[in-house]
């Protein structure tokens, strides 16, 4: 006969067919509750990588608006013209002094009122810092979502495979 610890018919009447086939049916259920657990494992895992990805999706979603929010209010809100101070002032002097800018003629101080505040080619110099350390943040975090889904396969892999 083979080396199997339990054989099909017993060498001897130490165990009964009863006693084998309660001891495989509690062997079934062992590995049916490991299998349980595992699977309770990767569900548990699967719904923690559905909310980390949530929680990006929506810091990529506030960044973003909070991106559109600095660019809408840096637009300027009157667009000045000559007439339109040489009305509302009696000198340009007074103009000037009222806005506190310099410039040389209402021509002049109408432009400097009417650009964007700040460098237009880079309107938000301090913020792209931030930007590039919370985009550098999220990737990191994306980083160990997909170490997670690798540990996640791996366990499945485990548990699909019957040694038997």
């Amino acid at each position: 006969m083979s080396d199997d610890p339990s054989p099909i018919m017993p060498t001897s009447q130490k165990l009964t067919l009863g006693d084998r086939i309660r001891g495989l049916a509690s062997q079934l259920r062992q590995e049916n509750d490991v299998q349980i657990k595992a699977t309770s494992r990767i569900l548990g895992a699967a719904a923690q990588l559905a909310q980390n990805h949530d929680q990006l999706i929506d810091e990529v979603v506030e960044m973003v608006g909070e991106d559109l929010d600095q660019r809408v209010n840096a637009q300027p809100s009157e667009t000045y013209t000559v007439e339109g101070l040489q009305q509302q002032f009696k000198t340009f002097k007074a103009a000037k002094a009222h806005f506190g800018i310099k410039a040389n003629s209402w021509a002049t101080l109408a432009t400097k009122l009417s650009e964007p505040v700040g460098n237009p080619s880079s309107p938000f110099p301090q913020s792209q810092d931030a930007v590039v350390q919370r985009l550098e943040a999220i990737e990191q975090d994306v980083q160990a979502i997909r170490g997670d889904v690798k540990q996640i396969l791996s366990l499945l892999t485990l548990v699909l495979k019957d040694p038997k």
